[in-house]
Parts: structure tokens; C-alpha cells; sequence
């Protein structure tokens, strides 16, 4: 295999805010893996969940670094070789970035589509359609920049779903006033998620939960920091509204720890999974567990969102707007109907290509 990676700097439309930071711009990788004439595509992005010893966070540098380790170690293998290739991946994941691993992950899916001239969730036997609406991310801060957001979303895409960050450093006043700042412009047939992004101690997600729920809110994710499991089933005993996890939730070993504790669902994130694979294993024991899923992004181009929406048919939220907030996205692939709904290209393996193309 020819593995080759590229940087390219995207830029948001409107920096989001969220409990641990903003964001206006991020360096992404592209990674092409060619073989016997097909190139495959895969990308990783910049991201943290909060600086730890477990979860370090995976800058652009780190994954660069990451990869150049172990382009050596794959010099033996080719595409067809996926059993010795997740062996090799799983002996070598203490050092190795899940980005890294996702980027390579989707590059051999991407590959193995191509060769096959079909698209994935046509090889994986998925229905491609109906697909729920991604919903659309509202960040902290102010108020009216909430509504000037809101009202910024509805120029690209009608979907009823509106995701709303909280957990602001400011306190739970704060996050009061812009959820209801955001409630009082959206539509009356607007759903509303809420994310904290780990943003409130036990007492704060107890008294939000039922603020929430007063309101409305679907469901509250990641109330509570990565670390702080154990206050989970006091917090589901005194808060009406589902609580579904993020940060808490990396692996397929994750989903049994919190599946255990009885929340209602996992959002699934390709850079946290180590890509398409992880990902499908984790979604099937959810769903013997009784979990519902939600597919997220990061800071991701369309290439990543369309390899997450890949698995938007096995899904019940979908949470991939990333790349709709990016001024200067090189690719394209999944799209938007008239309602907000995902749909899924049907050009082999991801199907994304280049917007120059």
C-alpha cells in the first residue's frame, strides 16, 4: 500500500463554543491509501474532550507524528489483509491516536467500495433512506448570538432539530437564558436536544434536567465530566429527561460499562471509535443492549461526514453538521433534501469526491 497524507486548514462560518473552548478553524489530515491503481480516502481531525492521561488530546502535530510512525509497519500488508491489519493496529493502539486509526479505517473501507464499484452501506446491506434530519448546532455565548445562529442555520437547512450546547463556565443562569433565547425564535415544531459537554457538577445536571424538561428537551447528553460515571444512575433517578453519553463512550468496552448503568443511548463518533469498524461493532451491542445510537463529528469535513453517515440507516439521532458550518469544505458527499434529511451518495465505497471534480 502508498500511504500519503495531507493537511488542509478549514474555516467555520461561525466559531462554536462549547464548555471546554471555541473553535473558528481547524487543520485537518487527509489520508490516501492507493493500491493496484484505487486510491482510498480517509481524514482525521483535531480534537479533546478535555486533557487527560487516558485521552490526551490529539492535536494536528500529534497525529502527523502518529502517522509517520507507523506508515513503516504497513509496508508488508495490503488491502485485503483487514484481519492482519486490525491485529497489527490492535497490538500497536496504546501508542496510536484514534484518529489516525479512523483515518486509515476509512481509507480501506473507502478502497474496498471502490474495487467492488458499490457504495458502503450498499456492501453492509443498509437501507439508505428514510434517514432522520441531522439537527444543527447552537454554541454558547450570548443570547442573541444564539438566535443570530439559529437563524443562520435556517438558511442552509430546514431540519427541526436543534442541538443547543450549555454548561457554561458562567453557570446555570447563564445556560438559561440562552436556551431560552434560542426557544423563543425557533420553530413551534422545532426538537430540542441540549449537550453539556460534560459542563455541570451532579446538583447543576439534576436542577437543568428538570428545567429542561419542563421545555421540552428530548434528551440531556453528557451531563456530567468524563470520570464522574458513578454519579450517573443518582442523576437518571432525579432527572425526567434521557441521558445519553459522549465523552464517557470511546470503545466497544465503554458501551457495557455504561450500558450497565442504564442510560438511554451512546453518540458514536468516528475519531473516538478508530473508525467504521469499532463503530459497527459498538452500534450492534448497543442495540442488544437496548441503547439508542447518535452518529457525531468533531470539527469534520464532508469526508468524515459522510463516512459517519455511512451508518445513519442503524441510527435514531443523527449530529453531523460540521461540515455545513465550513466556509471552504474541499470535498463533497452526503447531502440534504428539502427537509433536512440526510441522503446518502451512491457513488462507490464513501462516495465523497472532490468539490474541483
Amino acid at each position: 500500500m502508498e500511504l500519503t497524507l495531507q493537511s488542509f486548514t478549514v474555516h467555520k462560518r461561525f466559531a462554536l463554543t462549547i464548555s471546554r473552548g471555541t473553535t473558528d478553524r481547524s487543520t485537518n489530515l487527509w489520508l490516501r491509501l492507493r493500491h493496484d491503481g484505487i486510491e482510498g480516502w480517509g481524514e482525521a481531525s483535531p480534537f479533546s474532550i478535555g486533557h487527560s492521561a487516558a485521552h490526551p488530546d490529539q492535536t494536528t502535530d500529534l497525529l502527523q507524528a502518529a502517522f509517520t510512525a507507523l506508515v513503516p509497519h504497513l509496508s508488508a500488508y495490503n488491502p485485503w489483509q483487514r484481519q492482519c491489519l486490525d491485529s497489527l493496529l490492535g497490538d500497536l493502539a496504546p501508542a496510536l491516536p484514534s484518529g489516525i486509526r479512523t483515518a486509515l479505517d476509512l481509507a480501506l473501507w473507502d478502497w474496498w467500495g471502490k474495487c467492488l464499484g458499490r457504495p458502503l452501506w450498499q456492501l453492509w446491506g443498509l437501507t439508505p433512506t428514510p434517514l432522520p434530519p441531522t439537527s444543527v448546532t447552537i454554541g454558547l455565548g450570548t443570547p442573541a448570538a444564539a438566535q443570530e445562529r439559529l437563524l443562520a442555520w435556517r438558511s442552509i437547512t430546514p431540519s427541526p432539530w436543534i442541538k443547543v450546547k450549555l454548561g457554561s463556565p458562567q453557570g446555570a443562569e447563564t445556560d438559561r437564558a440562552l436556551f431560552s433565547a434560542v426557544q423563543a425564535v425557533a420553530d413551534p415544531t422545532a426538537q430540542f436536544l441540549v449537550d453539556a459537554n460534560g459542563g455541570w457538577d451532579l446538583e447543576t445536571a439534576i436542577a437543568m434536567g428538570q428545567w429542561l424538561a419542563d421545555r421540552g428537551v428530548v434528551y440531556l447528553e453528557q451531563p456530567l465530566p468524563k470520570g464522574a460515571e458513578d454519579q450517573l444512575p443518582t442523576l437518571m433517578r432525579d432527572c425526567p429527561l434521557p441521558i445519553f453519553v459522549d465523552e464517557s463512550c470511546w470503545t466497544l468496552g465503554d458501551v457495557l460499562k455504561v450500558g450497565a448503568l442504564g442510560i438511554r443511548g451512546i453518540n458514536i463518533k468516528l475519531l473516538k471509535t478508530g473508525g467504521l469498524t469499532e463503530a459497527w461493532r459498538m452500534i450492534h451491542l448497543a442495540q442488544a443492549l437496548g441503547l439508542q445510537i447518535m452518529l457525531g463529528c468533531y470539527s469534520d469535513s464532508s469526508l468524515l461526514n459522510t463516512a459517519a453517515a455511512q451508518l445513519a440507516p442503524l441510527a435514531q439521532y443523527l449530529d453531523l453538521d460540521s461540515h455545513l458550518n465550513l466556509k471552504d469544505d474541499p470535498f463533497e458527499g452526503v447531502t440534504l433534501d428539502e427537509t433536512g434529511s440526510m441522503v446518502l451518495p451512491d457513488r462507490p465505497g464513501l462516495g465523497v469526491r472532490l468539490k474541483a471534480e
